[in-house]
């Protein structure tokens, strides 16, 4: 690719829903959920033959930089950075536009989730080589990922009519759509022009910046008052200047106000958000009766259960559409069907200020 073309991942969530093994400190994107390497450690590997290791920067939070340091030495330990407080995404990919921008004012950037799963990689990068030829020209540019089913977890792209999935060119977005209900979602799936929202965007860092001035003034100036990355003061500055920024997601911020945006109509490229426990049990096999169990077990008349309790021997009785997770100081049973609310525990777990188990 483009010696301008870089990379931003994002990995300073929390991944709530991940809860017991996701903590503050070993949240999703630095766990092994679905294979022998972390989240974000597939994150860059898929990315390698696209943008090298030293063209990716990371953004995450002051709990997780020295695991994700410790995960990733081949990315410069320099474009590892933890951001100074919680702000969502639009200041977060502003100040990487800052910084990209001042090193290389050429810079095309594109920014990609620490904690997806893409099953087929050649036509993933290849979706990936033409975000960044859009994005070269002058354009923003989102990927759009042909459904799979009427998913109501996804906010959704609206393309024109007639398009087709697996083209390289660019195609006019007409609007980005909420999260549906789940007959809207079955609407948007039968019409054909409804793509999921993947949350990888590309752009020129100008123009991202003056996207950002024009729809996000104040934020915009904050950023562009730090001093040139490198400089002696950059990191006391940023602890000041950072908590001031608007706490607003980029697609909000701008996305949605921009004139103009330019999307990827991707066929399935097998992508998944992993959003919760039921997206892991859906990625992995499972046993003659669908049950997904990590290390020894016996299953009798069990039957779609998925079981994470490392170094044990699991026996599953007479039940079914399960999800267990077992660490040393908690333990998690929840029906499969409701794998979302795992978040809610960790609400609780704040309100009882349970920081041990946070």
């Amino acid at each position: 690719m483009n010696s301008h073309c870089y990379g931003l991942i994002l990995a300073g969530g929390r991944g709530t829903r991940f809860w017991p093994r996701s903590r503050r400190r070993s949240s999703k994107q630095v766990l092994n959920v679905v294979g022998a390497r972390s989240l974000i450690q597939a994150t860059v590997d898929r990315l390698a033959p696209v943008i090298p290791p030293e063209r990716i920067w990371v953004l995450t939070n002051h709990h997780l930089r020295d695991t994700i340091v410790a995960q990733l030495p081949e990315v410069p330990k320099a474009q590892i950075l933890a951001e100074p407080a919680q702000r969502n995404t639009a200041p977060a990919i502003g100040l990487a536009a800052q910084i990209l921008y001042s090193l290389d004012p050429q810079a095309v950037m594109g920014i990609f989730p620490a904690d997806h799963v893409i099953g087929r990689l050649p036509a993933y990068r290849n979706v990936l080589r033409a975000a960044f030829r859009g994005a070269a020209e002058g354009r923003l540019m989102v990927v759009g990922v042909q459904p799979r089913w009427p998913e109501t977890g996804y906010g959704y792209i609206e393309f024109p009519r007639g398009v087709q999935a697996g083209s390289a060119q660019p195609i006019p977005v007409r609007r980005f759509r909420e999260k549906p209900a789940a007959a809207q979602a079955k609407r948007y799936v039968a019409a054909g022009n409804y793509y999921w929202n993947s949350g990888m965007f590309f752009w020129r860092t100008g123009i991202l910046l003056e996207q950002l001035r024009q729809h996000l003034p104040k934020t915009a100036m904050l950023l562009a008052s730090l001093p040139r990355f490198g400089a002696r003061q950059f990191a006391a500055r940023l602890a000041e200047t950072f908590p001031l920024c608007d706490n607003i997601s980029i697609d909000y911020a701008v996305m949605e106000k921009a004139d103009e945006v330019s999307g990827i109509a991707a066929a399935d490229f097998g992508w998944n958000d992993v959003g919760s426990w039921n997206a892991v049990y859906e990625l992995l096999p499972g046993d003659g009766d669908g049950n997904v169990v990590a290390g020894d077990s016996i299953c009798l008349g069990a039957h779609h259960n998925f079981v994470d309790a490392r170094g044990k021997m699991v026996a599953l009785v007479g039940v079914e559409d399960l999800i267990v997770i077992d660490t040393p100081d908690a333990l998690l049973v929840a029906r499969r069907d409701l794998a979302q609310r795992v978040g809610e525990v960790v609400k609780a777990l704040e309100e009882r200020k349970r920081e041990d188990l946070l």
